[in-house]
């Protein structure tokens, strides 16, 4: 018996897709832009002498890096209730996102902290820069230079990751796409579009990254 595509159902929910698709894109950018704060925090707090900050930057890189992200959803939103801690389904998503990406970009960042010289570091402490101008002004521009590709690659990471969120009630895109089929019975219509708005979310992403990468580093990649 040959399967018959329905595609006007698909199509007439598509506004509703699309704002999944819009859920999916702003948890994704936002645990993308405080996770690189914190990596760059722990990437530092990794390689102090100090255990007191590169021991507990050290059990967050191995927690994240060693757990897959669906327990880091499941602890953010049924973990942290059985202590009276409830987060909507969003908040869950994107702390664990934002948790799991700190944790490997701490890594890449600390690959990419480490590759520079230490010359650099002398250099700049003998023309008298404080810490702060020296990673504002010479260690940060190079290192985010050298790991740009990579944290490109995150990015994307987090844009499919995103679609976990099915599983703690999310509306992003998987989401709206399970809630959309359930009342439709159109299952293989509405996750074969889901699946084409995630690869064109995902190049998107990547062309965006590429002409950054031209913008503001010149071809230097």
């Amino acid at each position: 018996m040959e399967y018959e595509f329905h595609w006007n159902i698909v199509f007439q929910k598509l506004p509703q897709l699309l704002n999944g698709a819009f859920v999916t894109l702003h948890v994704s950018v936002l645990s993308m832009l405080i996770g690189i704060a914190i990596a760059v925090l722990l990437a530092i707090a990794k390689m102090s002498d100090a255990r007191i900050f590169s021991l507990p930057a050290t059990v967050w890189v191995e927690i994240a890096r060693n757990t897959p992200a669906l327990f880091q959803i499941y602890m953010a939103y049924f973990g942290l209730g059985a202590f009276g801690i409830h987060l909507s389904p969003y908040a869950a998503v994107l702390s664990a996102l934002v948790f799991v990406n700190a944790g490997y970009l701490t890594e890449t960042f600390r690959g990419g902290f480490q590759s520079i010289p230490k010359t650099q570091y002398s250099a700049s402490k003998s023309l008298g820069m404080s810490s702060t101008q020296l990673y504002r002004y010479i260690i940060l521009p190079q290192m985010f230079r050298r790991i740009y590709h990579p944290m490109t690659n995150q990015f994307v990471w987090s844009i499919l990751m995103s679609s976990l969120g099915i599983l703690v009630g999310m509306n992003e895109l998987s989401g709206e796409t399970q809630r959309l089929q359930s009342l439709s019975f159109r299952t293989l219509e509405f996750f074969i579009v889901a699946a084409v708005m995630y690869f064109l979310i995902t190049k998107f992403v990547l062309f965006s990254a590429a002409l950054i990468s031209q913008k503001v580093f010149k071809g230097e990649l």
